[in-house]
This record gives C-alpha cells, structure tokens and sequence, in this order.
C-alpha cells in the first residue's frame, strides 16, 4: 500500500485537550512543568543530563539479552543491544500496557514514532546513537481496558476469569476461540491468512500475555531496530529499590505531585493525583495497593501485613513483588532505561507534566517529551465521497449535523436564513420601545420581553428551515453518515477504537511500512493518510 498525506494541526481536530495543544504550542503556562523542549536543542539538553545520571547499562544489557534469548534477533536490533553499553548510547522510549493482539491502533502509531525519531536522530547527530525502545507496562491489572478490541466497529471481548496483572495471565481456551472467531472477518481479506497465523503463533495456549505480546511486537518491528523491555523483572525491580524503600518509609512522591497540583494553572484538567503511598504488591493473580496503618504496612483486600523489618526484608528478597503505580512507574522506566525522549498520547504527557517534582525528588532525569503521531486511516472509496461532497480534511473532523448543515448552506440555492428579517424586527421593536417607554417607562423591559420571545421564534422556525430542506440533500446525507460512521466510528478517532488487524488483512506488512514511512519526527502534528 502506498499513501499520500496530509497534516492538521492537533487544534484543528477537536479531539485533544486543552493541555496537550497548549504543550504543543509551547504556552507559557506550562513551561515549568517540563525540562526540554521538543527541538534538536531540547535533544541535545536531554542527552547531557543523562550523561550526568548513572544508568545501569550492564544489567540493562544482560536483562535485553536474556529476554531475547530465544528470539532471533535482526542486525539493527543486534547492534542497538550492543550499543546500548556505550555511554553515548540513549533511548527513544514508549510504554503502553499488553492489550491484547495491540489494542488501539495508537499502540502501533506510537512504536513507529519512537523508530522514526531513532532514525532521525541517528541520521542527524553523529557523536551518539539512539535506540527505539518500547517498554511493556504488562503490571496494569485493568482486565477491562485491556482484554477487548474492536473490528470494524464490532467490540470482541476476552472473557476470562483470571485475575491480577494482565501480563501475567495465560492465553487459555476463551482467548484462543476469539481469534478464531475474528478469523471469520479476516480470512476473506488478501492477507487475512498472514495476521491470523501470527496471532495463533504468538498467542500459544498456556503462554503468558507479557511473552505474547514480546513475541508480537518483535514480529511486526524488529526490522526497525526495536527493542521491548519487560520492566516486571526481579533485577530491574532491584535497581529501583532505593526508590521504592524511600516511598515505603517516607511516601515521598505525594507531597511532590500536590506540590505539582497546587500550582497547577487551573484552566487544566488534573489527572495525577496519586496516593499516599504509590506501591503495589504483585501475587500471582493479584495486584493490591500497599497502605501504611499506624506501623504496618497493609496489603489492601488480602491478610497481608508487614512490620517495618519485615517490609524491607520481602523489598529485598522479592523485589518483582513491588509495583509502581501511575505516580512512580515514570520514574521506574526513567531510571532503568538511559532515555532522553518519552513518547506519550494526550492524557500520557497531561500527567507527565504533574510528575516533574517526583523525577526531581527521586534524582532521576527528566525526559523531552513528545506527543505521539495520530493518523487517520482514509481508504480510496471514502476518499472517492469526501472529493464528491467537496469537503476538506479538516471539516470531516466535525460533527456530523454540525458539517451536514454547513454543506446545505453551502449548496442550498433556497435562502436558509432569516438574518435580515431579524435585523427588520430588532429595529421594530426599538421603535416600539420607544413608543411604549413615552408612555410609562416600566413597559420598555415588556417590550424587550416579547423581541425575545419573537427572537426565539424565529430561530425555531430557521431550524425547520434548515430541517426540510435536509431533507432534499438525503444522498448527501447518507454519504456524510457513511464517512463518519467509518472513520469516526463511536464518534471517536478511529486510532482510539480500530485494531490493526483488519488494516494489516487488506494491506499487510506494507501498511507498517507506510505508517513508518509517513510518520513525523519532532512536528507533531496529525496526519490524515490517503490510500493511493
């Protein structure tokens, strides 16, 4: 598949926050709240920041190469592994959690950007080379957001009653019937067969959805030089043990995030208000905040408890059993990872701007961030109808009455509004004011009562103006619901609900290829991707 493209920027969608277009933009506001901005200059910042943080490249390595130890792995990715024991060697990083068979189509968009930027900066920057990283948040125990997907609009859900973190669940038998019912919708596309059989082969009955999801996303980037960290890991979760006990004892990152919060600019919406103490505690089948009760340390909904002795000695001997939540996870993928540019969606980089304080508490580096590419997938019969309505790409953003109207308006050759009239009223009842006040003063505030009244009438009565003659634009009409329905389905961003595996049974491979070879850098700023 080839495609053209064209570029919006965010504000003119009308999907994003009002934070994240004004991170966008730069906007004073926000200044404080980050370290680096998305430039060449804000990289080159970043990478001497990091030079002055002690990263732990050997156990990075020896984890990287354990976890591949069964994958073959390709040149670039063989090279990056190794360069990533250099000290002139840095990160491009994304997190998302496992969703099953890749989620949202933004779990691809966001590995592409981190490749992209890793290739651009490997062609720009001669005196440090920059690996794609994407690291699995497979702790989330968010079953709900993770377990299902959509194809062409139809919601497929994973009915399974395991429990706890949804990396750490099995592919069982409820898993295995879904991807065969979804082969159903696949298998009559060109390269249903090929999608089909790469989830069958990643997705084996019994293997964890962590390896899995390792397994899949190895398959579909490894050209790319990408390397997948898996985080729940007892030799990461050591090195962050100095973290970890500084929050079991003194609950550190609280006060830093409502230091945050507090001077926060009130316009924005807050997203990372956290806990007390920001720590789980991973069993098998469960994942349960950690809570400090007079001096013991509670495992909520389970008949664990701990002293302050023991506390420090399970932190020591199991420290895969501790978990990060939202507050500290950042700062657990910041320490681990020599990274210089995280990559994150709209509501990722919100809390990330709340989080500066707790980097700063906890002596680690602060990372640019970027906000991560958005396409809109149009294929060539939905491109055929918006040429036919002569609407352009940022109007199909609109809602849909909302563009329906505009473009009765536009081609309607009856008039469909009533704005000279209402200048003709306005002026008549100034003169019946007029009138009406000579007489007794009280009856002006009647009068302007009834212009009102009139006035409301009067828009009611365009609105079934409009209404009717809708009604000889039905065709048009019927194309406009078809485009929306199709590229907004859920009046959503299509990213936010499709999976991939309908685009990669009409397209295969060549649909990562063209993701990649159309994805931006540092411009963020959303792409509208045609097929041609």
């Amino acid at each position: 598949m080839k495609g053209l493209s064209a570029h919006l920027a965010y504000s003119q969608t009308g999907f994003f926050s009002a934070t994240v277009l004004d991170y966008i933009s730069g906007a004073k506001e926000l200044q404080p709240f980050y370290t680096h901005s998305v430039s060449i200059e804000g990289i080159k910042a970043a990478i001497a920041e990091r030079k002055n943080f002690g990263t732990n490249r050997p156990l990075l390595v020896n984890v990287l190469t354990e976890q591949y130890k069964a994958v073959t792995l390709s040149e670039q990715q063989q090279y990056n592994l190794q360069q990533l024991n250099s000290p002139n060697c840095f990160t491009i990083a994304t997190a998302h959690q496992p969703n099953i068979f890749t989620g949202q189509l933004y779990f691809i968009y966001k590995i592409l950007h981190a490749a992209k930027i890793a290739a651009e900066l490997n062609s720009k920057i001669d005196d440090a080379h920059f690996v794609p990283v994407y690291y699995m948040g497979s702790e989330d125990a968010d079953l709900a957001e993770l377990g299902h997907i959509f194809i062409n609009g139809q919601k497929l859900e994973w009915q399974t009653r395991q429990t706890g973190a949804v990396g750490r669940m099995k592919v069982d038998d409820a898993l295995v019937k879904l991807i065969t019912i979804i082969s159903g919708q696949l298998l009559v596309l060109p390269f249903g067969k090929d999608i089909v059989e790469l989830m069958q082969q990643c997705y084996q009955p019994g293997v964890t959805i962590e390896t899995a999801t390792f397994s899949l996303v190895n398959q579909l980037f490894a050209e790319y030089g990408l390397l997948v960290l898996l985080p729940d890991s007892h030799l990461l979760k050591q090195a962050f043990i100095p973290v970890i006990q500084r929050e079991l004892e003194h609950q550190f990152s609280q006060p830093a995030v409502q230091e945050t919060v507090s001077s926060f600019p009130a316009k924005y919406k807050q997203q990372a208000s956290g806990r007390e103490l920001n720590m789980f505690y991973l069993q098998e089948g469960s994942r349960e905040r950690i809570e400090k009760v007079n001096d013991e340390w509670v495992v909520v909904n389970t008949s664990l408890k701990f002293n302050r002795d023991e506390i420090l000695q399970e932190l020591k001997q199991y420290p895969e059993r501790f978990s990060p939540n939202v507050i500290l996870r950042p700062v657990f993928q910041e320490t681990i990872l020599p990274n210089i540019v995280f990559i994150g969606g709209g509501g990722e980089i919100a809390y990330w701007l709340e989080l500066k304080n707790v980097f700063a508490a906890s002596g680690v580096p602060y990372p640019l961030m970027v906000v991560r590419n958005s396409f809109l997938i149009v294929e060539k019969k939905y491109e055929a109808l918006i040429k036919k309505l002569q609407v352009s790409y940022e109007q199909i953003f609109k809602k849909e009455f909302d563009l329906m109207t505009a473009l009765v308006k536009r081609d309607s050759s009856t008039r469909l509004v009533l704005d000279k009239e209402k200048e003709m009223m306005a002026l008549l009842y100034q003169q019946v004011k007029m009138v009406a006040g000579n007489v007794d003063i009280n009856l002006q505030s009647h009068t302007e009562a009834l212009h009102t009244k009139a006035l409301k009438k009067i828009n009611a009565l365009e609105k079934k103006i409009l209404k009717a003659e809708k009604i000889k634009f039905a065709t048009q009409q019927a194309q406009l619901h078809k485009i929306k329905t199709q590229l907004f389905p859920n009046n959503s961003l299509q990213e936010r609900t499709e999976n991939l595996m309908l685009f990669y049974a009409q397209w295969g491979s060549d649909f990562i290829k063209m993701l990649y070879n159309h994805s931006l850098t540092l411009e963020q700023e959303f792409c509208v991707l045609v097929e041609d």
